[in-house]
Protein backbone atom coordinates (compact mmCIF):
# COMPACT_ATOMS: atom_id res chain seq x y z
CA UNK A 1 0.00 0.00 0.00
CA UNK A 2 2.41 2.40 1.02
CA UNK A 3 6.55 2.31 0.54
CA UNK A 4 7.33 3.20 4.23
CA UNK A 5 7.07 0.51 6.50
CA UNK A 6 6.55 2.76 9.52
CA UNK A 7 3.42 3.18 11.08
CA UNK A 8 1.34 5.63 13.64
CA UNK A 9 -2.17 3.80 14.84
CA UNK A 10 -4.51 5.54 16.70
CA UNK A 11 -7.28 3.14 18.09
CA UNK A 12 -10.74 3.71 19.87
CA UNK A 13 -11.29 7.64 19.18
CA UNK A 14 -14.61 7.87 20.59
CA UNK A 15 -16.83 10.62 20.19
CA UNK A 16 -21.41 11.07 19.46
CA UNK A 17 -22.08 11.54 16.08
CA UNK A 18 -25.19 11.73 14.11
CA UNK A 19 -24.99 9.66 11.06
CA UNK A 20 -26.85 7.08 9.67
CA UNK A 21 -29.85 7.11 7.52
CA UNK A 22 -32.62 6.70 9.96
CA UNK A 23 -34.48 9.95 11.48
CA UNK A 24 -34.25 8.90 14.86
CA UNK A 25 -30.06 8.70 14.22
CA UNK A 26 -29.91 12.09 13.00
CA UNK A 27 -31.83 13.34 15.75
CA UNK A 28 -30.49 11.27 18.64
CA UNK A 29 -27.37 10.60 17.93
CA UNK A 30 -25.19 7.59 18.74
CA UNK A 31 -21.52 6.71 19.93
CA UNK A 32 -18.49 6.37 17.45
CA UNK A 33 -15.17 4.82 17.35
CA UNK A 34 -12.86 5.12 14.83
CA UNK A 35 -9.22 3.50 14.08
CA UNK A 36 -6.54 5.60 12.15
CA UNK A 37 -3.67 4.30 10.94
CA UNK A 38 -0.74 6.31 9.15
CA UNK A 39 1.74 4.98 7.43
CA UNK A 40 4.52 7.49 7.57
CA UNK A 41 8.50 7.51 7.15
CA UNK A 42 9.79 7.62 10.91
CA UNK A 43 13.18 7.09 10.16
CA UNK A 44 14.39 10.93 10.39
CA UNK A 45 11.73 11.59 13.77
CA UNK A 46 14.00 8.77 15.19
CA UNK A 47 17.36 10.08 14.28
CA UNK A 48 16.43 13.92 15.31
CA UNK A 49 13.57 13.83 18.04
CA UNK A 50 12.40 15.94 16.94
CA UNK A 51 8.17 16.71 16.42
CA UNK A 52 8.16 18.35 13.23
CA UNK A 53 9.73 15.42 11.68
CA UNK A 54 6.42 12.79 12.21
CA UNK A 55 2.77 13.02 12.33
CA UNK A 56 1.22 15.02 15.79
CA UNK A 57 -1.21 11.99 16.28
CA UNK A 58 -3.22 14.31 19.11
CA UNK A 59 -4.13 16.89 16.33
CA UNK A 60 -5.22 13.86 14.27
CA UNK A 61 -7.17 12.42 17.01
CA UNK A 62 -8.43 16.24 17.21
CA UNK A 63 -9.58 15.84 13.39
CA UNK A 64 -11.49 12.70 13.81
CA UNK A 65 -13.51 13.71 16.71
CA UNK A 66 -14.48 17.12 14.41
CA UNK A 67 -15.66 14.72 12.12
CA UNK A 68 -18.15 12.27 13.71
CA UNK A 69 -19.58 15.79 16.27
CA UNK A 70 -19.66 17.41 12.77
CA UNK A 71 -21.70 17.33 9.30
CA UNK A 72 -24.11 14.27 9.69
CA UNK A 73 -23.47 12.16 7.10
CA UNK A 74 -26.19 9.53 5.91
CA UNK A 75 -23.23 7.07 5.57
CA UNK A 76 -20.06 5.95 7.74
CA UNK A 77 -18.42 5.08 4.60
CA UNK A 78 -18.62 8.68 3.47
CA UNK A 79 -17.67 9.38 7.28
CA UNK A 80 -14.59 7.47 6.90
CA UNK A 81 -13.72 8.88 3.59
CA UNK A 82 -13.45 12.56 4.94
CA UNK A 83 -11.05 11.16 8.15
CA UNK A 84 -8.98 9.38 5.50
CA UNK A 85 -8.80 12.74 3.18
CA UNK A 86 -8.04 14.82 6.53
CA UNK A 87 -4.92 12.46 7.22
CA UNK A 88 -3.62 12.48 3.38
CA UNK A 89 -3.79 16.13 3.48
CA UNK A 90 -0.80 16.16 6.14
CA UNK A 91 2.32 16.50 4.56
CA UNK A 92 3.90 13.07 5.88
CA UNK A 93 1.27 11.27 5.78
CA UNK A 94 2.21 8.71 2.55
CA UNK A 95 -1.35 6.62 3.13
CA UNK A 96 -4.22 6.20 5.70
CA UNK A 97 -6.25 3.29 6.89
CA UNK A 98 -9.57 4.23 8.82
CA UNK A 99 -12.08 2.25 10.37
CA UNK A 100 -15.08 3.35 11.56
CA UNK A 101 -17.07 1.49 14.29
CA UNK A 102 -21.07 1.88 14.92
CA UNK A 103 -21.70 -0.37 17.67
CA UNK A 104 -25.42 1.09 18.22
CA UNK A 105 -26.47 0.73 14.77
CA UNK A 106 -30.01 -0.05 13.71
CA UNK A 107 -29.39 -3.30 11.69
CA UNK A 108 -32.38 -5.27 13.70
CA UNK A 109 -30.55 -8.82 14.78
CA UNK A 110 -28.00 -9.00 17.90
CA UNK A 111 -24.90 -7.98 16.96
CA UNK A 112 -21.42 -7.05 18.31
CA UNK A 113 -20.33 -4.38 15.67
CA UNK A 114 -20.22 -2.63 12.76
CA UNK A 115 -17.27 -1.62 10.94
CA UNK A 116 -16.45 0.24 7.97
CA UNK A 117 -12.81 0.35 6.36
CA UNK A 118 -11.41 2.71 3.67
CA UNK A 119 -8.21 2.54 2.32
CA UNK A 120 -5.70 5.51 0.81
CA UNK A 121 -2.72 6.08 -0.68
CA UNK A 122 -1.65 9.91 -1.22
CA UNK A 123 -0.22 8.44 -4.52
CA UNK A 124 3.44 9.75 -6.05
CA UNK A 125 3.54 13.47 -6.35
CA UNK A 126 3.72 14.56 -9.67
CA UNK A 127 4.39 18.06 -11.76
CA UNK A 128 2.66 19.02 -14.82
CA UNK A 129 3.22 22.16 -17.41
CA UNK A 130 0.19 23.41 -18.88
CA UNK A 131 0.08 25.29 -22.19
CA UNK A 132 -2.07 26.47 -25.11
CA UNK A 133 -1.83 29.31 -27.29
CA UNK A 134 -4.69 28.63 -29.92
CA UNK A 135 -8.12 29.79 -29.43
CA UNK A 136 -10.03 30.22 -26.24
CA UNK A 137 -6.37 29.28 -24.21
CA UNK A 138 -7.69 30.29 -20.91
CA UNK A 139 -11.21 28.05 -21.50
CA UNK A 140 -8.72 24.91 -22.42
CA UNK A 141 -6.41 25.14 -19.65
CA UNK A 142 -9.05 25.31 -16.97
CA UNK A 143 -11.09 22.41 -18.62
CA UNK A 144 -7.81 20.47 -18.64
CA UNK A 145 -7.53 21.09 -15.09
CA UNK A 146 -11.35 19.57 -14.29
CA UNK A 147 -10.80 17.16 -16.43
CA UNK A 148 -7.27 15.97 -14.69
CA UNK A 149 -9.21 16.19 -11.51
CA UNK A 150 -11.69 13.56 -12.52
CA UNK A 151 -8.92 11.15 -13.80
CA UNK A 152 -9.45 8.10 -12.00
CA UNK A 153 -6.08 7.65 -10.03
CA UNK A 154 -5.13 11.16 -10.50
CA UNK A 155 -5.83 14.42 -7.38
CA UNK A 156 -4.72 17.97 -7.92
CA UNK A 157 -3.09 19.54 -4.82
CA UNK A 158 -2.61 22.86 -6.30
CA UNK A 159 -2.49 25.09 -8.90
CA UNK A 160 -0.04 27.84 -10.08
CA UNK A 161 -1.42 31.64 -11.41
CA UNK A 162 -1.74 31.64 -15.38
CA UNK A 163 1.14 33.37 -16.82
CA UNK A 164 1.40 34.54 -20.44
CA UNK A 165 4.80 33.80 -22.10
CA UNK A 166 6.43 34.40 -25.36
CA UNK A 167 6.97 31.07 -27.53
CA UNK A 168 10.27 29.70 -27.19
CA UNK A 169 11.90 28.38 -30.85
CA UNK A 170 9.61 26.96 -33.68
CA UNK A 171 7.47 28.99 -36.14
CA UNK A 172 6.42 32.88 -35.59
CA UNK A 173 3.04 32.29 -33.15
CA UNK A 174 1.04 33.73 -30.70
CA UNK A 175 1.92 34.59 -26.80
CA UNK A 176 1.54 31.21 -24.56
CA UNK A 177 -0.97 31.29 -21.64
CA UNK A 178 1.19 28.35 -19.18
CA UNK A 179 0.78 27.31 -15.48
CA UNK A 180 2.31 24.37 -13.60
CA UNK A 181 -0.13 22.27 -11.40
CA UNK A 182 1.19 20.20 -8.62
CA UNK A 183 -0.78 16.27 -7.92
CA UNK A 184 -0.41 12.69 -7.19
CA UNK A 185 -0.59 9.86 -9.26
CA UNK A 186 -1.64 6.22 -8.07
CA UNK A 187 0.20 4.45 -11.18
CA UNK A 188 3.08 4.34 -13.94
CA UNK A 189 4.27 6.79 -15.47
CA UNK A 190 3.75 5.68 -18.48
CA UNK A 191 -0.11 5.67 -17.64
CA UNK A 192 -0.17 9.29 -16.54
CA UNK A 193 1.24 10.03 -19.94
CA UNK A 194 -1.12 8.01 -21.64
CA UNK A 195 -4.11 10.30 -19.76
CA UNK A 196 -2.58 13.64 -20.50
CA UNK A 197 -2.71 12.67 -24.20
CA UNK A 198 -5.71 12.02 -24.03
CA UNK A 199 -6.85 15.33 -22.40
CA UNK A 200 -4.90 17.07 -25.21
CA UNK A 201 -6.75 15.01 -27.92
CA UNK A 202 -9.80 15.61 -26.68
CA UNK A 203 -9.38 19.22 -27.27
CA UNK A 204 -7.59 18.92 -30.84
CA UNK A 205 -4.06 18.71 -30.03
CA UNK A 206 -1.99 17.36 -32.71
CA UNK A 207 1.93 16.93 -33.44
CA UNK A 208 2.58 18.44 -36.73
CA UNK A 209 5.31 20.58 -36.16
CA UNK A 210 7.68 20.83 -33.80
CA UNK A 211 7.15 23.48 -31.11
CA UNK A 212 4.42 24.91 -33.36
CA UNK A 213 0.98 26.55 -31.90
CA UNK A 214 -1.28 24.01 -30.34
CA UNK A 215 -4.71 24.09 -28.81
CA UNK A 216 -3.72 22.55 -25.66
CA UNK A 217 0.39 21.17 -23.84
CA UNK A 218 0.32 19.20 -20.95
CA UNK A 219 3.93 17.98 -19.99
CA UNK A 220 4.84 15.72 -17.38
CA UNK A 221 7.79 17.64 -15.57
CA UNK A 222 8.16 15.79 -12.88
CA UNK A 223 7.76 12.20 -11.38
CA UNK A 224 8.19 11.77 -7.44
CA UNK A 225 9.76 14.32 -5.13
CA UNK A 226 13.53 14.23 -5.80
CA UNK A 227 15.72 11.93 -3.12
CA UNK A 228 12.67 9.89 -1.95
CA UNK A 229 11.96 6.00 -3.10
CA UNK A 230 9.05 7.35 -4.93
CA UNK A 231 11.00 9.69 -7.72
CA UNK A 232 11.46 8.12 -10.91
CA UNK A 233 13.66 8.92 -13.50
CA UNK A 234 13.54 7.76 -17.42
CA UNK A 235 15.39 8.12 -20.68
CA UNK A 236 13.36 6.38 -23.00
CA UNK A 237 12.53 7.70 -25.78
CA UNK A 238 8.78 8.16 -25.19
CA UNK A 239 9.54 9.79 -21.88
CA UNK A 240 12.16 11.10 -20.67
CA UNK A 241 12.09 12.40 -16.54
CA UNK A 242 12.55 14.73 -14.98
CA UNK A 243 11.59 16.60 -18.46
CA UNK A 244 15.07 17.26 -19.95
CA UNK A 245 14.27 21.03 -20.92
CA UNK A 246 11.73 22.23 -18.14
CA UNK A 247 15.38 23.70 -15.88
CA UNK A 248 15.63 25.97 -18.77
CA UNK A 249 12.33 27.24 -19.26
CA UNK A 250 10.96 30.46 -17.34
CA UNK A 251 7.66 29.47 -18.31
CA UNK A 252 7.81 26.31 -16.35
CA UNK A 253 10.33 27.56 -13.05
CA UNK A 254 8.17 31.18 -12.76
CA UNK A 255 4.60 29.39 -11.86
CA UNK A 256 6.53 26.22 -10.51
CA UNK A 257 8.21 28.42 -7.48
CA UNK A 258 5.22 30.76 -7.18
CA UNK A 259 2.92 27.75 -6.54
CA UNK A 260 5.31 25.79 -4.41
CA UNK A 261 8.39 28.11 -3.00
CA UNK A 262 10.56 24.91 -1.67
CA UNK A 263 9.89 22.59 -4.85
CA UNK A 264 13.07 21.13 -5.76
CA UNK A 265 14.23 19.62 -9.30
CA UNK A 266 17.33 16.67 -10.07
CA UNK A 267 19.44 18.54 -13.22
CA UNK A 268 20.10 15.56 -14.43
CA UNK A 269 18.73 11.58 -15.70
CA UNK A 270 21.12 9.81 -13.13
CA UNK A 271 20.55 9.74 -9.10
CA UNK A 272 24.01 10.95 -8.45
CA UNK A 273 23.00 14.25 -10.21
CA UNK A 274 22.56 17.39 -8.05
CA UNK A 275 18.80 18.69 -6.47
CA UNK A 276 18.49 21.99 -7.06
CA UNK A 277 15.79 24.55 -5.27
CA UNK A 278 13.45 25.39 -8.24
CA UNK A 279 13.51 29.24 -7.49
CA UNK A 280 17.36 28.82 -7.87
CA UNK A 281 16.99 27.30 -11.37
CA UNK A 282 14.91 30.46 -11.86
CA UNK A 283 17.35 33.31 -10.76
CA UNK A 284 19.80 31.46 -12.67
CA UNK A 285 18.72 32.42 -16.44
CA UNK A 286 19.06 35.63 -18.12
CA UNK A 287 16.87 38.57 -17.37
CA UNK A 288 15.28 38.60 -20.75
CA UNK A 289 13.82 35.01 -20.36
CA UNK A 290 12.96 35.82 -16.75
CA UNK A 291 11.39 38.86 -17.89
CA UNK A 292 9.49 37.07 -21.15
CA UNK A 293 6.79 35.80 -18.33
CA UNK A 294 4.60 38.29 -17.39
CA UNK A 295 0.83 38.02 -15.36
CA UNK A 296 -1.59 36.24 -17.25
CA UNK A 297 -5.83 36.38 -17.18
CA UNK A 298 -7.55 35.19 -13.63
CA UNK A 299 -8.34 31.42 -14.06
CA UNK A 300 -12.60 31.41 -13.71
CA UNK A 301 -12.57 30.28 -10.15
CA UNK A 302 -10.18 32.82 -9.41
CA UNK A 303 -12.97 35.62 -10.25
CA UNK A 304 -15.44 33.45 -9.11
CA UNK A 305 -17.39 32.59 -11.78
CA UNK A 306 -16.88 28.97 -11.34
CA UNK A 307 -16.21 26.63 -8.53
CA UNK A 308 -12.52 25.74 -8.01
CA UNK A 309 -12.80 22.00 -10.13
CA UNK A 310 -11.00 19.85 -8.01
Amino acid sequence: MSGSRDRIRIAGVRATGFHGVFEHEKRDGQPFEVDVTLWVDLGRAGRTDDLSNTVNYGEVAADVVRRIEGEAFDLIERLAFVIAEDALARPLVEAVEVTVHKPEAPVGVTFGDVTVSVKRDRGVPVVIALGANLGDAAGALGASVAELAETSGFRVVAVSDLVETEPVGGPEQPAYLNAVLLGTWDGAPADLLRALHTIEARHGRTREVHWGARVLDLDLVQFGTPGTSAEVLLTDPALVLPHPRARERAFVLAPWAAVDPHAQARIGERYSDPIVPVAALLAGLEAAARGGVRPGPLWPWQSGSEALPW
